[in-house]
């Protein structure tokens, strides 16, 4: 909610609640730049299910969603405008916000900063982006498991 230049986020599972929808939305309409990277390959198939649909929304709200496409990406970082990242165990989903006990690395106004945000944009060298004409021509079958998933998504 703070950021005013860019929002930067590397997670293998996202899985936001309305709340985090709303608030990448936000920041995306506000003019923050928000990219968002998730693997094309996946080790669960019906978390990313569910990652995948809900990119439809993000990308309409102007979140520009990233898939990693050499293989399975477990990064879970978030970097603000040159300025805070966060780095650790975290995913963008229910359990790990709520049930888990997860940990993450805060740092601010410190070098691992800046370096984590050109990894990300390394990162991105080996990432397609996903428009909205690519998602909706998603086979039928996906967009029918991806609804019934949907309803089941605090769960992953």
């Amino acid at each position: 909610n703070k950021a005013r230049d860019y929002l930067y986020i590397t997670t293998p599972y996202l899985v936001p609640d309305p709340g985090m929808i709303e608030d990448l939305i936000r920041a995306a309409k506000s003019g923050v730049d928000v990219r968002i990277i998730t693997p094309r390959h996946y080790d669960k198939w019906y978390v990313y299910m569910v990652t995948v649909s809900n990119y439809g929304e993000l990308i309409r709200g102007g979140v520009k969603i990233y898939e990693y496409v050499p293989g399975f990406i477990h990064q879970k970082n978030l970097i603000v405008d040159d300025e805070m990242a966060m780095c650790g165990t975290i995913n963008m989903d229910f359990r790990s916000f709520y049930l888990h006990y997860e940990d993450s690395v805060l740092m601010t106004g410190m070098q691992p900063v800046i370096d984590m945000k050109a990894d990300f944009i390394e990162t991105l060298t080996k990432c397609e982006e996903i428009d909205i004409k690519k998602w909706e021509k998603r086979p039928i079958r996906h967009k029918m498991i991806q609804a019934i998933l949907r309803i089941f998504s605090p769960l992953l």
